[in-house]
C-alpha cells in the first residue's frame, strides 16, 4: 500500500523535504492533494482531512503522512518515521538519533528563512511588512546563513566516515534536507548564499552530489518537482538579498 503524503499542491514548502526522501528511496507514494478531485485529491481533500472532527490525533497543519492506520505530522517526525523504513537514517540507534538532530537544525533554518519575508505576522501580506522584512533579511543573510552553513560544514568535515555525507558513509534524509535547504537559499538569497557557500566547500559539494544522484535528478527534472515560487517558504525578493 503506498504512503499517502498530504501537503499543499502548488508549493514545495515543508512537504518537499518528505517528497525528496520518498523520491530518493524510490518509495511508492501518492501526493494526495495533487491528484484530481475525481480521484479523491485536490485541496478539498486536504481540507477535509484537516477538518475531521472525529480524528483522535488530528494534524495541526500539513504535511502529514498516512501509512495504513498510522498518521504522522510535522516534517521532522515524518522523516524520523520514514528514515529506517527507507534506509535513510544511517546504521543503528545512534545514527538515527543524530540524523534526527540534524533535521531539527535544518527545520530551525527553514523557519528563519520563512520569517525573513513574514517577520511580523504570518497572516499579513509581505507588502504590509516589507520594511521589517528588509531588516530581518539583512540579519539572516549576514549572520544566520553563514552560521548555519558553517556548522554543517563542521559536521561534514568531522564525520569519521568522510565529508561526503552528514552521517556515516551513506545517504540519509539529512543529506537530502540539507540539499533542499541550500537549494532554497540559493533561490531566495542568491548573492548571500553564494558568499556563504564559497566558505563551506563540503556543503557545496554535498549539494552537487545529491543533485547528481540518479533518483534525485530524475525527480528534479520531472513535473512532480514544483518550481520555487513566491507562495512558498523560500521567496525571492530582490530587496532582501545583498
Amino acid at each position: 500500500m503506498p504512503y499517502q503524503l498530504h501537503y499543499w499542491p502548488t508549493i514545495q514548502g515543508r512537504g518537499e523535504f518528505v517528497r525528496l526522501a520518498l523520491e530518493a528511496a524510490g518509495a511508492d507514494y501518492v501526493d494526495v492533494a495533487r491528484l484530481p478531485e475525481a480521484e479523491g485529491g485536490g485541496e478539498s481533500a486536504l481540507g477535509e482531512r484537516l477538518g475531521d472532527l472525529n480524528s483522535a490525533r488530528p494534524a495541526f497543519a500539513p504535511p502529514f503522512l498516512v501509512d495504513g492506520d498510522i498518521v504522522v505530522g510535522q516534517t521532522a517526525a515524518i522523516l524520523l518515521y520514514l528514515g529506517p523504513r527507507l534506509g535513510l537514517s544511517g546504521v543503528g540507534e545512534s545514527d538515527g538519533l543524530w540524523t534526527h538532530q540534524l533535521q531539527l537544525t535544518i527545520a530551525d533554518a527553514v523557519a528563519e528563512a520563512h520569517d525573513t519575508h513574514h517577520p511580523i505576522s504570518v497572516g499579513a501580506y509581505y507588502e504590509d511588512q516589507r520594511d521589517a522584512a528588509v531588516l530581518r533579511a539583512r540579519a539572516f543573510r549576514d549572520e544566520r546563513i553563514p552560521k548555519f552553513l558553517d556548522w554543517f560544514e563542521r559536521v561534514l568535515q568531522c564525520n569519521p566516515a568522510g565529508s561526503l555525507h552528514l552521517v556515516g558513509d551513506t545517504l540519509t534524509y539529512a543529506d537530502l534536507s540539507l540539499f533542499q535547504l541550500v537549494d532554497g537559499l540559493r533561490y531566495a538569497f542568491p548573492k548571500a548564499t553564494a558568499r556563504a557557500l564559497a566558505a563551506t566547500p563540503a556543503v557545496e559539494k554535498l549539494h552537487v552530489n545529491v543533485r547528481r544522484r540518479q533518483s534525485v535528478q530524475a525527480y528534479l527534472q520531472s513535473p512532480r518537482r514544483i518550481a520555487f515560487n513566491e507562495d512558498g517558504i523560500f521567496r525571492r525578493y530582490a530587496e532582501l538579498d545583498g
